[in-house]
């Protein structure tokens, strides 16, 4: 076995003559697999609300969509588009007219956005799985258009699941221009009645502004005539995703992008990102100053074996040795502080999982979740280990130096 490392195991488990010491190294220990475990566990909940959220996306948005990289809209036959809908990869495409109307219901008004969708929509997506209501989901029957708001819009609305009468959508008119003596010649009207549902994605962003409705009422709305927003995709069975992208953005070329889930949902991933990564930073500081306990410990450590350095010295050990022994000790109560750390922030991890045992509130089915949700990514495990240790490594090195200066 190497010296050095043979004699600093022996320190870090042997009893002191000075029983502070032992003490101060058990804290130091403590605190190091504390500020560990704490790692683990935030960024293993920060995982959690990332792929909880990911989940209700699934249920509205297409695995991959296309659209222009310029400009609102495009041709619905423009040959790329065609290309792309025939390629052996796709399944299903559906076409899509979306942009932003003012929606009227009774005395209530609302800025939502209006999506129109084909027939093919319901293959795309799992909307009925998510469809409330004594109705069912529909885009048009012979000249009747029906309209599907997202549930908190209905709510705002004051509109019940099959609400009577009509929702009145204004937007504005693209030709022509605005006649200040009659302005509502400046807007494009039509009107929606109720299929019998609404629509609860459990995300704010849909169920706040969306109201779904067949693409020909979009288009006559918007005056897009033969022009769509985007192209969504859903692929065949068995087909990795991000190899389908990248397929399907050799044929797009320059002029579509070609985005997934987490793409067309950028911002909240972002936040969440970020989110995660501050967290991290600030934990990180924790552990730093979690880590001067080991200064302190090394610092006593280095006073008390002062007889046994003179000792290794006598016998012909070079200073390098004797440094190495205690940057050693330092790194060696860093790693058994990450390792019991890393593994009790897992435990807690599995009985989060398996029991919930911390709530997001005191009534069940508050939230969507009762539990903080919690999903562990071993990335995240081997970077936060790798970090306490890196942090536990320099820790030690100015007070190992500035000893042994002293005792030389």
């Amino acid at each position: 076995m190497n010296t050095a490392l043979y004699i600093a195991r022996r320190y870090l488990f042997s009893k002191k003559s000075t029983n502070v010491i032992n003490v101060i190294s058990a804290i130091s220990v403590t605190g190091v697999m504390v500020a560990t475990m704490a790692m683990v566990v935030v960024m293993s909940v920060f995982n959690g609300f990332s792929d909880l959220v990911a989940t209700f996306f699934t249920a509205f948005d297409p695995q991959i969509e296309v659209v222009p990289t310029q400009g609102k809209a495009c041709a619905a036959d423009d040959p790329v588009i065609e290309k792309i809908k025939h390629m052996d990869i796709v399944e299903v495409s559906s076409e899509c007219i979306e942009d932003q109307a003012l929606a009227i219901y009774s005395d209530q008004q609302a800025m939502v956005h209006i999506k129109g969708v084909d027939e093919n929509f319901e293959k795309l997506t799992h909307i009925r799985d998510i469809c409330y209501g004594d109705g069912v989901f529909d885009l048009q029957a012979a000249d009747l258009e029906y309209g599907t708001p997202g549930i908190r819009l209905a709510q705002q609305l004051g509109m019940p699941a099959r609400y009577p009468g009509y929702l009145y959508v204004y937007a504005p008119n693209r030709e022509g221009q605005l006649d200040m003596m009659n302005p509502m010649d400046g807007f494009v009207t039509d009107s929606l009645i109720s299929p019998g549902v609404v629509f609860a994605v459990q995300q704010g962003k849909y169920d706040k502004d969306y109201i779904l409705t067949s693409i020909d009422f979009a288009r006559r709305l918007f005056q897009r005539k033969g022009e769509i927003s985007k192209l969504e995709l859903k692929m065949k069975p068995g087909i990795d995703i991000a190899t389908a992208k990248q397929a399907i953005k050799q044929v797009a070329g320059e002029r579509f992008r070609v985005l997934d889930r987490y793409e067309q949902q950028a911002e909240t991933f972002n936040i969440m990102k970020i989110e995660k990564l501050i967290a991290y930073i600030f934990l990180t500081f924790i552990l730093v100053v979690a880590c001067f306990n080991i200064i302190g410990s090394l610092s006593m450590l280095i006073i008390d074996k002062q007889k046994d350095v003179q000792t290794l010295r006598a016998l012909g050990a070079r200073n390098s040795l004797i440094k190495r022994i205690f940057i050693l000790e330092g790194w060696m109560i860093s790693i058994v502080g990450a390792a019991v750390g890393v593994g009790l922030g897992l435990l807690l991890c599995l009985l989060q999982q398996q029991y919930g045992l911390v709530s997001l509130g005191q009534s069940s089915g508050a939230f969507v979740v009762d539990a903080y949700p919690v999903s562990v990514h071993y990335t995240d495990v081997i970077l936060i280990f790798l970090t306490v240790v890196a942090v536990g490594f320099l820790a030690v090195l100015y007070p190992v130096r500035y000893a042994m200066r002293k005792t030389a």
